[in-house]
């Protein structure tokens, strides 16, 4: 298993109102994902029981950085919960000039985004064909092992490289990778189609009308 991070864009999070802690949801069930590249996802209720169930020793950090540490469930700063929307966390900040100052940006409503890493242990996935042709696949997360809750600055999308190693640090995971679709490239003009496989290869190449031939260029799988 490979680590990976996720933001939910309307998982919501704020300052206590005693201004000791912060609290909210790092993760909501049932909500399609923004577009992961090729790719949608959605956490099924009750993807974190078994690991919540165990005890597990999760931190919270900022911007998922470990040298910024918020709490932990091992010390009881940090506590979590799964109820019927989501993942709920509730963090005692500690006396410390980072936490002083995230505590300043979220009031401020300068940060107000979670974001969650895991592991997957379990997963689920769909395809649908739209009416333009294209096909939405779907990747239901149904059961994962949690590791850290963060505050994050910047929401993080794979339409760039760096951006997708922010969420697959350790690279993307086999089973993500066995569901990805052939890349389709039509150059126009030059009348030539290319396809390359889940592997990077070359799987088909084939020489068509020039004044027919148009782009698309599925850039996602890039």
């Amino acid at each position: 298993m490979k680590r990976e991070f996720r933001i939910i864009a309307n998982a919501e999070m704020r300052a206590r109102s005693d201004g000791k802690g912060i609290t909210g949801y790092a993760a909501v069930f049932n909500s399609l994902s923004e577009d992961l590249g090729w790719f949608r996802e959605k956490i099924r209720p009750g993807a974190f029981s078994r690991c919540l169930q165990g005890d597990p020793d999760v931190r919270c950090l900022f911007n998922h950085d470990s040298s910024i540490v918020l709490g932990r469930t091992k010390s009881e700063t940090l506590r979590l919960a799964e109820d019927d929307k989501g993942l709920l966390f509730d963090c005692d900040l500690p006396e410390t000039q980072a936490a002083h100052d995230l505590r300043e940006l979220i009031q401020r409503g300068d940060v107000d985004q979670c974001s969650f890493g895991f592991l997957v242990n379990e997963q689920v996935w769909s395809e649908k064909k739209l009416e333009n042709g294209d096909v939405e696949r779907t990747r239901e997360l149904v059961d994962v092992e949690l590791f850290d809750v963060s505050p994050v600055t910047f929401p993080a999308y794979p339409q760039t490289s760096c951006e997708a190693r922010r969420l697959w640090p350790d690279g993307e995971p086999e089973e993500v990778q066995a569901h990805k679709p052939p890349l389709d490239i039509l150059i126009p003009n030059w009348g030539i189609s290319v396809r390359i496989g889940k592997n990077g290869r070359l799987e088909d190449l084939a020489i068509l009308d020039a004044e027919t031939a148009r782009c698309r260029v599925r850039l996602a799988n890039l």
